[in-house]
């Protein structure tokens, strides 16, 4: 298994980590072989995330391979846009599956053949139950299942059935095949589940091949099997369905014996990752898209540029745990501002602009000064950035009647304008509606690069943007997408935060900004890291907020 350069090597310490070490050392296994088996129904959200990096890195700390393996057993759901997107996303992580890449669908004749030894011995029958009436008879935790009706039918008749029902004899539902385990068992999984169901659909890669296709719980142990997976890693909700795995590996001959291991899957907060919600959302225009920079999906991330290094550092700290817990999206928040800081260029935007004159710099006249790029980098060296007498400031950035501890401009006061002058502002103008539209400013031209010959300090440096040059441009300003910290899934409408997008329709942008043409964030100083998003064009830029300097959607909510 290859894997990107800049993916993190260092071999974490958790409780799979151990017991793959011990299936090693034990001679267990002289390999390790892992796998991530999506179902390709939808995008992959940061969940899967934590999945990826533990199986990937697994195998790539102790030396062995990690199979891409697509969960392709229902065609309804299933696109090729989807396939494509989780590809996409691996890669994106800074993962490569090499050679490896597998469907279950390369198994269904295989498996097919399994259920036939299954019904041969007597361990599989023909159901004729409806879907109501299998679920009606499985029992409760409290109770035992009914066996149905049709469970003592000879193999023969089992055989006739399932044969005509892989011919397309029969309509969607009218039958299936369930494997006889125990109807009276404590773990309701193992009450005899449905290991096929007739689906007439077309399949992506098979075509109509199949009318008939076999539930997860079925292909999922038997496929492990088929490629030698040794640790079949799942998430905390299949711990219950690892005896049914088991049961079937027993009593099949399949050519190897995986295990399966469950750890804890991550919840998030503010956050929803039930892809039936992320699919609503989706469907019912909620959001804009899969990526949809506010959708917590791997391309969301991508599209509002959230680093892959961010994520597989967010995934290492938060470890692999056997019980479920809530993370703070803040530790997710913390990871991408560390590792934007150390890599993000230094840029400068007006985002809400405030037009400045400064009335005592020479009409007609303008001139270069000189901006670093990163203040802990020497080698991204510096840049040249325009200077004249109208620019633009932030419109927070003034107040015309200031509390006693707002430093920055006001009224008579002074402040510095980074890499440039000191400015003073004289005279504010309004329009009709009596709001303020410009500063009449004068500046200190002895305080070139931002201090005074005289030792006088400021107690506030802002960012400009130069009127001469500066490029208008959309920034989309991302918040999120719900408004409590445990959004209710069966009402998540309910908890959708209506100011989750803000757009700004007239920033004015430094010309290096655009001029970089780069796909990769940026910081816009004070402000917080900005990407380009897919939506610009060469006349109107547009930008999008990967995240700000700190967190204040906090404070904002918790106000509210």
């Amino acid at each position: 298994m290859a894997a990107d350069e800049s993916t993190a090597t260092e071999p974490g310490r958790d409780f799979i980590r151990d017991i793959v070490q011990a299936d090693l050392e034990s001679g267990r296994h002289k390999s390790v072989v892992t796998r991530f088996p999506p179902e390709p129904n939808g995008y992959l959200h940061i969940g899967h995330a934590k999945s990826i990096g533990l199986n990937f890195g697994i195998a790539q700390e102790f030396g062995g391979r990690c199979h891409l393996r697509f969960d392709d057993t229902n065609p309804v759901k299933e696109e090729q846009e989807f396939i494509d997107a989780i590809e996409e996303d691996v890669r994106w992580l800074g993962y490569d599956w090499g050679t490896h890449l597998y469907h279950a669908s390369d198994y269904f004749e295989q498996l097919y053949e399994w259920a036939e030894v299954l019904i041969k011995a007597g361990k599989a029958y023909v159901d004729d139950q409806s879907q109501e009436e299998i679920r009606l008879n499985r029992g409760t935790l409290t109770e035992p299942g009914k066996p149905s009706p049709y469970r003592d039918r000879s193999v023969e008749e089992n055989l006739d059935l399932f044969r005509r029902m892989r011919a397309g004899e029969f309509p969607n539902g009218a039958r299936v095949l369930r494997a006889k385990i125990d109807m009276a068992a404590g773990n309701i999984n193992l009450r005899d589940p449905v290991m096929y169901r007739i689906l007439h659909a077309t399949h992506p890669r098979t075509g109509d091949a199949w009318k008939i296709y076999p539930s997860y719980d079925y292909a999922h142990g038997q496929s492990d099997a088929i490629e030698h997976i040794t640790h079949s890693i799942c998430t905390l909700e299949f711990e219950d369905h690892r005896p049914l795995y088991d049961w079937f590996i027993e009593n099949l001959p399949v050519p190897s014996r995986p295990r399966q291991y469950e750890f804890a899957r991550l919840n998030l907060t503010y956050t929803i990752l039930s892809k039936r919600v992320l699919t609503r959302l989706v469907q019912d225009g909620h959001v804009a898209g899969w990526d949809d920079p506010r959708m917590p999906t791997l391309a969301g991330l991508r599209r509002r540029g959230v680093p892959p290094a961010a994520l597989r550092d967010f995934v290492k700290r938060i470890g692999v745990a056997k019980a479920n817990s809530v993370v703070d999206v803040q530790m997710l928040d913390f990871s991408i501002r560390e590792t934007l800081n150390r890599t993000a260029l230094r840029r400068m935007a007006v985002l809400r602009p405030l037009k400045v004159v400064i009335e005592n710099y020479p009409e007609g006249q303008s001139e270069e000064l000189e901006a670093i790029n990163h203040p802990d980098d020497a080698k991204a060296g510096t840049r040249k950035i325009r200077f004249g007498r109208e620019i633009f400031i932030e419109q927070d950035d003034f107040m015309e009647n200031p509390p006693k501890k707002f430093f920055r401009l006001s009224p008579g006061a002074e402040v510095r304008l980074r890499y440039a002058y000191f400015i003073t502002c004289r005279e504010v103008v309004k329009n009709a509606d009596g709001e303020v539209v410009e500063l009449r400013c004068t500046y200190d031209p002895a305080t070139k690069g931002g201090n005074a010959p005289d030792g006088r300090k400021v107690k506030a440096t802002i960012h400009w943007v130069s009127a001469l040059d500066a490029v208008s441009a959309e920034v989309r300003l991302y918040n999120p997408l719900f408004t409590r910290p445990d959004p209710d899934a069966a009402n998540f409408v309910a908890d959708l935060n209506l100011n989750s997008l803000e757009v700004l329709p007239d920033a004015q942008l430094e010309p290096a900004i655009v001029a970089s043409n780069s796909a990769e964030p940026m910081q816009f100083e004070r402000q917080g890291y900005f990407v380009r998003d897919r939506d610009s064009t060469p006349d109107r830029p547009v930008f999008s907020r990967t995240i700000g300097l700190r967190d204040t959607w906090a404070k904002v909510s918790a106000s509210g």
